[in-house]
């Protein structure tokens, strides 16, 4: 380990003994990181990962869950899956990313063989980040048709309303209004089962002179009929809508312009879509309190019900929404972790980050169930009639209950500003991480900070057009399509082939000892627990019953062709081929002399430049590194004669750098 030239051997000593996270005055700290960059603020890191974890899921995805799986009893399981799985694998990444300072790709240097994990996240990454910018252009659509006296999607009226369009306001009463008169309503009311699921108010079954008919809420019509102009299926594709286009090619432009600079610009600008939303929950909860009913909508949102938490469905729902609200294997807190400084407290934020989700996620809840709550006491319907999770809720049910609202275009603006903040907190994230990775795979060619800038542009215009998929007249179903293979089964593979590689392969007590140089304490048994074994098992328990509870795609009654599904399946396989492929690789490159099992172990250990990547100062890890296999094995022997050995932290020497003065320490 090479210690910085300004500092002496006591002083560093000392540093890493209490795990100092303050940067150090002189030059040298200042320089840290130069070659890529670094966090400027001391919270830029905290309230990056905070945008990355809190997203839309908190706020469209949570409350329904809570609600559906036993209401307050669901926190129970959820609070159990977040000790148990997601708080452990939050901490083994910020710590990993921590450690090594380098992309995805790059950071498998601590086991060659599973460099293919580095490329399945940044598959993942580049492929959610094309059609999660579409939601955020469809909020921003909404946004700016919020801008007038009378919202849109507030009557029955307008020209792309059919004759079977109702406004919510009779339903109670027997009638549901229609652009074309009334319809009468004999109560066979069910639910319409859709991909992009809607509450049995917002879609009903209604009698028209002895004939059934289907019915729907103008929210609805406005999100299908004039938003989306939805065709009939994937073979009508269409164009792509001139006002969809302009607003992903503004939401393209944006995520540009914060991160044209790296993390210089975007760390400034996460502090606004971070603190942002908790405003604008905080209005709306003052609001949706003060309303008729928002009590009930309460009470059903948190009324446990301890039976459901026999259901093994219920605790797969739990460890699923934590799994995926904090996020782990995409890459994103790797990759922001990895430009924190080396002494930064990774652990504390891991606890921050992992308990203000969950908070934000509870907190939304009763924001978005007092709204529900004075819905149902307008219609004068039971709160499960239109309670409503995902796209459904943001896009057509509170929508539709903002209209009525004094002063509505108000809400609607704030709520959709909302949500464009917290999509772009976390496709903040997701691009970066595509980007860093790009550069720290290729650093010889990007360089300086123009190149860096082009290659964002450059991937900015390339997501955009590859988006324009997603925004035709069949667009949605291409990103219903997206959206249940990029980042489902993948995710959970990638994460569990990382658990195992860092937690067996290179190995706990590394891990632990390497931790310990960061933040100057050794980690107790529970992360020992986790890591090598409870998160592993849970998260192959969930890939397993995912792939159990497997179904073909479907939007509404549309069932996804033989191809589609072939092409979703393609998608998944575009990240997740990426491990054995890059395993493969890898052990292609040892000698070829050697026997299979020798090379897949010289091929698992750490590579000879493992290790904190600092240019004035390398923290290198608590083991010796492995020569290239390829160089050095003729002087080594066999892969057995290879050094591998655990160092004691305490008992680390501090070496100077070559050129350092400073010998009298040796």
């Amino acid at each position: 380990m090479v210690a910085d030239d300004r500092h002496g051997n006591a002083a560093q000593a000392k540093m890493l003994e209490d795990g100092d996270m303050k940067m150090s005055a002189d030059r040298g700290d200042k320089d840290e990181f130069e070659d890529r960059g670094s966090w400027q603020g001391k919270f830029d890191f905290l309230f990056s990962c905070l945008s990355f974890a809190v997203g839309l899921g908190n706020v469209w995805r949570f409350p329904y869950q809570c609600y559906k799986n036993g209401g307050g009893a669901f926190l129970f399981p959820f609070i159990i899956m977040l000790v148990i799985l997601g708080l452990p694998l939050l901490f083994l990444e910020t710590a990993f990313g921590q450690f090594a300072s380098t992309g995805v790709i790059s950071i498998w240097k601590v086991s060659p063989i599973f460099k293919g994990i580095g490329a399945a996240m940044f598959m993942v990454s580049l492929l959610v980040s094309i059609y999660y910018n579409v939601i955020i252009a469809w909020a921003i659509f909404y946004l700016f048709a919020s801008f007038k006296s009378q919202l849109p999607w507030a009557s029955c009226d307008q020209a792309w309303n059919s004759p079977l369009c109702h406004r919510w306001g009779n339903m109670s009463s027997g009638h549901v209004t229609s652009k074309n008169g009334y319809f009468s309503s004999p109560g066979n009311e069910t639910s319409v089962t859709r991909h992009l699921p809607l509450p049995a108010a917002v879609v009903r079954n209604t009698t028209v002179l002895g004939h059934s008919v289907t019915s729907k809420s103008s929210s609805d019509e406005y999100f299908h009929n004039y938003m989306l102009d939805i065709s009939e299926g994937f073979h009508d594709m269409g164009v792509p809508r001139w006002q969809l286009v302009f607003c992903l090619l503004l939401a393209w432009t944006v995520i540009c312009i914060c991160l044209i600079r790296g993390i210089r610009t975007s760390g400034r600008v996460v502090y606004f879509t971070t603190t942002f939303p908790y405003l604008v929950l905080v209005i709306l909860l003052v609001r949706g309190a003060t309303l008729p009913g928002s009590g009930n909508g309460i009470i059903y949102y948190l009324s446990p019900d301890w039976n459901r938490l026999l259901s093994p469905s219920v605790w797969a729902d739990a460890a699923v929404q934590i799994f995926f609200s904090l996020a782990p294997g995409w890459g994103g807190l790797i990759t922001l972790s990895s430009y924190n400084r080396f002494h930064n407290n990774c652990l504390k934020d891991a606890y921050i980050v992992a308990i203000g989700d969950c908070i934000t996620s509870v907190f939304a809840g009763f924001v978005i169930f007092s709204i529900i709550g004075y819905m149902a006491h307008e219609l004068g319907v039971d709160v499960d009639q239109v309670a409503d999770e995902g796209a459904g809720l943001a896009f057509i049910v509170y929508p539709e209950a903002i209209t009525r609202l004094p002063v509505s275009p108000l809400w609607a603006i704030l709520f959709f500003l909302m949500l464009i903040t917290l999509g772009l907190g976390t496709q903040f994230a997701i691009v970066n991480t595509v980007h860093t990775t790009i550069i720290d795979a290729v650093p010889h060619i990007f360089l300086k900070v123009r190149q860096r800038s082009y290659l964002m542009v450059g991937l900015c215009m390339v997501s955009f057009f590859i988006g324009l998929s997603c925004i035709t007249r069949g667009g949605m179903y291409v990103l219903q399509l997206m959206d249940s293979y990029c980042a489902t089964y993948s995710v959970l593979l990638i994460a569990l082939v990382e658990s195992i590689a860092l937690s067996w392969v290179y190995g706990y007590d590394r891990l632990a000892a390497d931790i310990k140089l960061m933040i100057g304490v050794r980690i107790g048994w529970y992360w020992k627990i986790t890591w090598k074994y409870i998160s592993p098992i849970t998260l192959g328990t969930l890939l397993v019953f995912s792939l159990f509870k497997f179904k073909p795609t479907m939007y509404g009654s549309y069932e996804f062709p033989l191809m589609a599904e072939l092409v979703g399946v393609g998608l998944t396989l575009a990240s997740v081929i990426c491990i054995p492929l890059g395993a493969l690789h890898e052990v292609l490159k040892t000698d070829s002399s050697l026997t299979i099992i020798q090379r897949i172990k010289l091929a698992s250990k750490p590579a000879v430049d493992w290790g904190h990547a600092s240019r004035n100062s390398s923290h290198q890890a608590s083991i010796s590194p492995t020569p290239s296999p390829a160089r050095h094995h003729k002087a080594l022997g066999t892969a057995e004669d290879i050094p591998l050995k655990p160092v004691n932290p305490d008992d680390v020497i501090l070496l100077p750098r070559v050129g350092d003065k400073a010998v009298d320490g040796l």
